[in-house]
Parts: C-alpha cells; structure tokens; sequence
C-alpha cells in the first residue's frame, strides 16, 4: 500500500512539472511574439492555454482522491496541498502570457512606438524567477526559493520605471496612447508573473520547512 501512495504522488510531481514546462513555454512564446511581432505564434500562445486549464483540473482531482481515500500523513499532506496551489499558480501564469499574447497582436499591427529594452530585461528576471522557484521545488532548496522572493522587489521597480517612461511618450504624443497602453499592459502582467513566481516560493518554503512565511512584511501588498 505505501509503495503504491509513493507512486501516486509521484505520478502528482511529474504532472505538476509537465504543466510547469507548458506555463514556461507560454511565457516565453509570448514574449517572443512580442519582441518579433509574431501574431501567428502569439494565437499560438492563446490556443494552448486550455491545456493549462486542463492540467490544472487534473492535478486538482488527483491531489482530493490523494486526500480523501490515502489519509496522507503530515509531509505527505503538505505536498499534496502545494502541489495543487503550484497548479493554480501556473494557471494564472499561463493567463498572463495569454493576455501578452493578446497585446501582443495589436501592437504588430502599428509601427513600433519605441526599441524594447526594459520590458525584455523585466521578462528575462520574472521568467528566471519562476525558473528558480520550480527548480527549488524539484530539488528541495527553500533557499532558492527565498532567493526568488528577494527579487520580487526588483520586478516591482522594472515595472514602475517602465510606467513612467510610457506616460511619457503619451503625454509628449497623443497617438501613442494606444501603442503606450498596450506595452502598460505586458509590463504590468510580467509584474504579475513574478508575484506568481513569489507565490510559489512561499509554497516551496513552506512544503520543505513547514514554515508559513505569507505576509511577514506588512510592507508589501498582497501578491495576485
């Protein structure tokens, strides 16, 4: 009986890195879409969404039937409960890169409003940070994952630095606004990435040392 429960949750865990893998993939599609106006690849990234759905529901079903018919023990548990909150987290990544996608597709059919330079360097930190938090998954490094949360602060400021240079150009030139708002958008979900990739690594730390580290700076706002 215990053989068998360690290869369910093994068959959980490598789930849970197939859909990972399909989250990063989207994330990457769209960016890519974006720096090479690439509106087939970026349709692409809209169409395979549904398999993160999908995966999703599917962690979720095998993570309740773990529960209700295994009576897991404590660690069990907890992996169980992480791995099912990872899935969520993933989901939302992949709509993230969905809604880049998306701008994505109306940015290539305007002339470029400026060379982009933040916005991929802000893409290359939040898609590392989530890199890192699902490495600190599979190999058990809460120490990785704390390192995740640590650059968290840094996206925030990429974010902010590229709000302030796109209010610019609207308020220089009325007809950027649009190209302006579009690019407002993907900074703001790849900020939105790295607060997921934050999530993450809370679980992680909290999957290996039993510890809930939420919230403990009352400074920053909740992550989405």
């Amino acid at each position: 009986m215990e053989l068998h429960f360690d290869q369910e949750l093994t068959r959980l865990k490598e789930m849970l890195l197939r859909m990972a893998a399909m989250a990063e993939q989207s994330v990457a599609d769209s960016l890519r879409a974006l720096v090479e106006r690439n509106e087939e690849l970026a349709r692409k990234v809209d169409a395979d969404d549904a398999q993160l759905d999908r995966a999703e529901m599917d962690i979720d079903r095998v993570g309740i039937e773990l529960i209700a018919l295994r009576q897991p023990k404590a660690s069990d548990l907890r992996l169980i409960i992480v791995a099912m909150k990872i899935a969520s987290e993933l989901e939302r990544i992949g709509d993230q890169a969905v809604s880049i996608a998306h701008r994505a597709m109306e940015l290539a059919k305007e002339p470029p409003l400026k060379p982009l330079v933040d916005i991929p360097h802000m893409a290359v930190l939040v898609q590392r940070m989530t890199h890192d938090a699902l490495d600190a998954f599979v190999y058990a490094k809460p120490d990785l994952a704390r390192s995740v949360i640590a650059r968290d602060h840094e996206a925030d400021q990429l974010h902010e630095q590229v709000r302030r240079e796109l209010t610019s150009f609207m308020v220089e030139d009325p007809h950027t606004i649009t190209r302006a708002l579009n690019l407002m958008t993907v900074a703001r979900k790849l900020e939105r990435i790295g607060d997921h990739a934050t999530n993450l690594a809370e679980d992680i730390v909290y999957l290996y040392e039993a510890r809930d580290i939420r919230h403990q700076n009352e400074e920053n706002p909740p992550h989405a």
